[in-house]
């Protein structure tokens, strides 16, 4: 396929927004999860950083169409800003916005229906500002694009399938950027109860609640995180660029009930598969897997990877025992440390996972994202 740059990438999340930051939170060995009292239960959660809390509480305040938006559109409306910044593209240019939610607008949705129930009416904003396609929307009214704005929702690979539509447009040559995202604000009583309604959310008090990539574990240890997670791409390799996307694969596998996934993970080997092309297996240097901290996800996933990689497996890592799950916009943070890896030539281990052999050199990292509905999605990343 024609590689396509990667000229800017932004987030937010529990590690934080600023790269020198989140880069020292990956190597310090600690998470990043707290518990946090609801209504009428406490539960494991990776919520963002109080500074972060406050500059995007300032940015609602400084306009008045944004005081009443979700908190889904002003995370995804904070990193926007730094990430068009750093691409140093300006307002008013000709680049197409994608970004995707799991859930939108959670709270608001959630405040809005409680409001109902009590008054049998509704407020005048509860439609427009819980509509699924407000983020492109206000992303696209905030920066001033003349490009083509995307909505969508597909569970917890979103993110990644927001990067499958910026790729296709611009391999189209319909464009020639692209910014693609994901936006997740559902810590919520109803939502984390929904996962614990699963039967795969942490209830253990030990050192890491989270023990993603732990083979070993005897139970679900999944923890809901918010954040959001924007990237400015642009066609060719470009001198600027950040990394270089080579590859990526879809898939999608039947289900026998609504959250199920194959022991072997047959999307993952398929979208894995297509992502690598023609590069033999040992091209890949390291993998970022989805992991959620589940028994079944964990061990699917890794089954995927033997079956595809046999004995010539890939460095292996995750960052969600330490971020947490953040639905749409999980697969873009393991993007992220999959890009930081790159560049600092230093791969990122799980503290309580099995010893791995070192890495020399860092030259293409493989991303993982699966969501609910079997649908897979792969990116090939490698150095510049």
């Amino acid at each position: 396929m024609k590689h396509i740059s990667i000229t800017s990438m932004a987030s937010v999340s529990a590690l934080g927004s600023d790269f020198e930051e989140i880069w020292q939170r990956y190597t310090d060995g600690e998470h990043y999860l707290r518990v946090k009292d609801f209504e009428h239960f406490s539960a494991w959660v990776a919520a963002l950083p109080a500074a972060d809390l406050q500059r995007i509480e300032a940015l609602a305040q400084s306009d008045a169409k944004y005081k009443d938006l979700d908190k889904t559109v002003l995370y995804a409306l904070y990193v926007a800003r730094k990430a068009m910044r750093n691409a140093g593209w300006n307002a008013g240019d000709d680049f197409g916005v994608n970004m995707g939610s799991s859930r939108g607008a959670t709270a608001l949705f959630e405040k809005y229906h409680r409001e109902y129930l009590a008054t049998n009416t509704s407020s005048t904003l509860s439609s427009p500002t819980t509509t699924l396609g407000n983020i492109s929307s206000w992303l696209a009214h905030d920066l001033q694009t003349k490009g083509p704005e995307i909505s969508h929702s597909i569970t917890c690979s979103t993110g990644l399938h927001s990067l499958l539509n910026g790729v296709a447009w611009l391999r189209s040559g319909m464009s020639s950027k692209f910014m693609i995202g994901a936006s997740e604000a559902s810590l919520t009583g109803f939502t984390v109860a929904q996962m614990q309604a699963l039967k795969v959310y942490a209830r253990n008090s030990d050192r890491y609640p989270c023990k993603a990539f732990d083979m070993d574990k005897s139970r679900n240890t999944m923890v809901l995180g918010e954040g959001a997670s924007v990237w400015c791409l642009e066609a060719g390799e470009t001198s600027n660029a950040l990394a270089v996307i080579e590859g990526v694969g879809y898939a999608t596998e039947v289900l026998k009930h609504n959250i199920s996934i194959s022991a072997n993970a047959d999307c993952f080997q398929r979208s894995m598969k297509m992502a690598l092309g023609s590069l033999p297996v040992t091209a890949v240097d390291a993998i970022v897997m989805h992991a959620p901290g589940t028994l079944k996800g964990d061990s699917s996933e890794i089954n995927a990877i033997q079956k595809i990689f046999g004995k010539h497996c890939p460095f292996l890592t995750t960052n969600k025992w330490k971020l947490g799950h953040t639905f749409a916009t999980s697969g873009l943070l393991s993007m992220e440390l999959a890009v930081m890896m790159l560049q600092q030539q230093q791969v990122i281990s799980v503290p309580f996972a099995a010893e791995q052999q070192p890495v020399k050199e860092l030259n293409r990292v493989l991303v993982n994202a699966v969501g609910f509905g079997g649908n897979a999605v792969s990116v090939l990343l490698r150095k510049k």
